[in-house]
């Protein structure tokens, strides 16, 4: 039985004067262009995990876009936590958590930077070189091909577009990211 690791990965957005673009890390050990993300610790949620992660590795404060999701009803009292667009499980080699090959649990989220931090507070310098990448530039870049279908997929829709059979899902993804967020 494979051991599994929560961890929590962001598709970070950010509108520039000419569109939309992405942003992405260069992960120090796996050589390739990746969003940003890592390990969940035991005292924080997921949505906690990311929005740490993505200060860590790029130094950006993010918010997180919501998915369509279900409404709680009136009276539940539970603390709400933003939910992921997507949770996948992906095979891994051993790395500085785990010895051994494992599965992480990923719980992919969506979020959009301003490109300023909240007053008061102070940002980390990033810790992977980063960048911002616009849809054409994704086919030329050393990146898993599942992180570029879905930032494909989101940057089409936030140009306002949507291509091939994919439409219906571009549209759902799109309404999150135009819409405004509370981080829940």
């Amino acid at each position: 039985m494979a051991l599994k690791h929560l961890t929590s990965s962001v598709f970070v957005f950010r509108r520039f004067t000419d569109g939309w673009r992405t942003g992405l890390i260069r992960h120090p050990r796996l050589h390739k262009m990746m969003i940003p993300g890592g390990h969940v610790e035991p005292e924080e949620s997921s949505a906690e995990a990311a929005l740490r992660e993505v200060a860590e590795e790029t130094g950006l404060a993010v918010t997180l876009v919501s998915p369509p999701a279900a409404p709680v009803p009136d009276g539940y009292r539970g603390r709400r936590v933003a939910l992921p667009w997507w949770i996948a499980e992906y095979q891994v080699k051993p790395d500085n958590h785990l010895d051994v090959a494992h599965v992480h649990v990923d719980h992919l989220y969506v979020a959009v930077a301003d490109g300023t931090p909240p007053p008061g507070v102070s940002l980390p310098e990033a810790a992977h070189q980063f960048g911002w990448y616009a849809a054409g530039d994704l086919p030329g870049l050393d990146m898993f091909e599942d992180a570029r279908l879905l930032a494909r997929l989101l940057l089409t829709g936030l140009a306002g577009g949507a291509d091939g059979a994919d439409a219906a899902a571009t549209a759902a993804l799109v309404a999150g990211l135009r819409g405004t967020s509370d981080g829940l």
